[in-house]
């Protein structure tokens, strides 16, 4: 348990853990309050025992009672208020540090790792270090301090009734060691469901049309109940795992008050300890049963503590890419790729492809699926880092630039659009989020999408859809292109944004890409002919080489892949329905 405890205080920043050491400091100050109790009884009881009662011993008695109850609310709201500040922030903090963390890790991570567990880390887990794991390690610390105040106190009254309290102090700390082993085995399986719960729920919304279309509701609901279910039973087990260490620990607890009481009155009985203390004694002894209780009911917990501390640490050890360059620009904006190799996995992807983009030029990335492009493309804009060779921006390796500074000069539009859940305009400016309105729709002009935005019922203040699910994908991929013109950046990466665009939407798609690719390097991943033979190169990627490099023209005389693609792309648009 303690082991766990300092866990939890190392993960904390030092200014938010010096909020928590506060809260302790002033639990021990709080206890003492509470132990105040102790010495407004004796005034009465002394008074009565000595058959000296008088207003003198009643005040005396409301006095200290009136500084304990006083001391306990001003120093709980204090100790309170920190235990939230610290623990609150340390989940804010964190959540921060682990977006930030994840922007510099290679894309390799994002597709090894389902989006369930991303999101269970940050939403879930870092709730559960905000509502539970601060609450636990508090309320746990809090009765360990009551506790040895209480002992403290017992030893100045009799150090034999004391021993008691440090025997039954002994035992419950025995039995909840045992109960934190027991959850050691279950605690990893209800961290399991707790991300399969939420990968289930995500994979069920998102895939909602899919599943409708092909009538496999029952089936993916089936899948979701089934995450559901474990859940259910993760939490089961966890909670058979440790009820049988609460219940002894609880009796634990209140045997220990029944010897107090019991040794108590052995003792004035054989005239070894005075009646006053006697009487003391055995109110004290209810006051363990609060400490100790309080403390065994949320040690329980405290393996969840450790489990979420964990993960989180998991995801910050994650090593990420060398992004300690510096802020530069480069000279030029011709890309070379030199001997580059990548694999992922076990699985070679790129294997010794050298190539050059000059400046201002367009090259054309085609090849059969999974041949790379995309891949390659990525290389390019450091997503990946490359596993032998190198590339060079401006004649500068790209490591050598800070991260932020190399994304300045990469603007994409992909195949999937995402939009955020907010106005249109905030979507467009999402790179600047300062900029002007009447540079959005400068650039949503250039991209054509302003009048279908003047069309929606607030115009640009018209709140989309997660996702843009709002939206025809063509009024998606054109927002992008605003939102890529806004950033301006001399390279542009295009992956297949115009592959499932509707032929009234592709008019103005490729209008919208004009504007945007003018006086620009150009990356293109395409599988349409005309948006490819106007490139002023062709590369064609099989199996992670370059099978062909050329114009259209050129590679029109070789055979090879490309002119395979030409001549089927021209069979299907033949095509005709009889």
């Amino acid at each position: 348990m303690f082991k766990t405890l300092k866990l939890y205080f190392d993960f904390c920043n030092k200014e938010n853990r010096n909020k928590l050491y506060l809260a302790l400091g002033l639990g021990i100050l709080k206890a003492m309050f509470s132990m105040m109790r102790i010495p407004a009884i004796a005034v009465i009881l002394q008074g009565i025992l000595d058959d000296n009662m008088s207003m003198k011993n009643v005040w005396g008695s409301l006095l200290i009672m009136g500084i304990s109850v006083l001391g306990q609310i001003l120093v709980g709201l204090k100790t309170t208020m920190l235990q939230c500040e610290g623990g609150y922030n340390t989940c804010s903090a964190k959540r921060v540090e682990i977006a930030e963390h994840l922007r510099y890790l290679p894309m390799g991570f994002f597709n090894a790792n389902s989006l369930g567990r991303i999101t269970n880390i940050t939403t879930n887990t870092m709730e559960q270090l905000a509502d539970v794991a601060t609450l636990v390690v508090m309320m746990t610390t809090q009765g360990i301090v009551t506790t040895s105040v209480i002992f403290l106190c017992f030893l100045f009254f009799d150090w034999r009734i004391a021993l008691i309290l440090l025997v039954g102090i002994l035992i419950f700390s025995f039995f909840n060691t045992m109960m934190q082993k027991a959850t050691i085995p279950v605690a990893p399986r209800k961290a399991r469901a707790d991300e399969s719960l939420v990968t289930a729920v995500i994979e069920y919304v998102q895939g909602i049309a899919e599943v409708k279309n092909f009538n496999l509701t029952d089936k993916t609901a089936r899948k979701l109940e089934g995450a559901i279910s474990e859940k259910q039973a993760s939490d089961t087990t966890l909670e058979y795992a440790v009820i049988p260490f609460m219940c002894l620990q609880g009796i634990t607890t209140k045997l220990t008050g029944v010897l107090i009481c019991i040794a108590s009155i052995c003792f004035y009985l054989n005239g070894t300890l005075s009646l006053l203390y006697t009487i003391l004694l055995i109110i004290s002894s209810f006051m363990v049963y609060e400490s100790l209780d309080l403390m065994g009911g949320f040690s329980a917990l405290m393996r969840t503590v450790k489990i979420v501390v964990d993960q989180a640490n998991e995801v910050l050890a994650l090593p990420p890419m060398d992004i300690d360059g510096s802020d530069a620009t480069p000279a030029a904006m011709d890309i070379e790729l030199k001997n580059v190799s990548f694999a992922y996995e076990d699985r070679k992807i790129i294997d010794n492809i050298s190539l050059k983009i000059p400046a201002k030029t367009t090259t054309a990335i085609v090849g059969p699926s999974g041949g790379g492009k995309t891949t390659l493309a990525n290389l390019m804009a450091r997503f990946w880092d490359v596993q032998s060779g190198e590339v060079l921006l401006g004649g500068k390796n790209v490591k050598e630039y800070s991260f932020d500074s190399l994304m300045k000069n990469f603007s994409f539009v992909f195949q999937r659009v995402y939009l955020f859940e907010d106005t249109i305009a905030n979507n467009i400016r999402f790179g600047e989020p300062n900029a002007s309105m009447e540079r959005v729709m400068e650039a949503a002009k250039k991209a054509r999408c302003h009048d279908f935005i003047m069309s929606l019922p607030n115009g640009y203040d018209t709140i989309i859809g997660e996702g843009g699910a709002s939206l025809s994908g063509g009024e998606k991929q054109r927002i992008s292109i605003a939102r890529a013109i806004m950033k301006d950046a001399p390279i542009i990466i295009l992956d297949e944004a115009t592959a499932n665009v509707d032929p009234e939407n592709e008019a103005e798609l490729t209008k919208a890409i004009e504007e945007l690719t003018r006086n620009k390097t150009i990356i293109m991943i395409a599988h349409r002919l005309k948006t490819v033979r106007k490139a002023d190169q062709i590369l064609v990627i099989s199996s992670g080489h370059i099978a062909q490099q050329g114009t259209h023209d050129e590679l029109m005389t070789e055979d090879g892949i490309y002119k395979n693609f030409v001549s089927e792309r021209k069979e299907a648009v033949s095509w005709k329905i009889a």
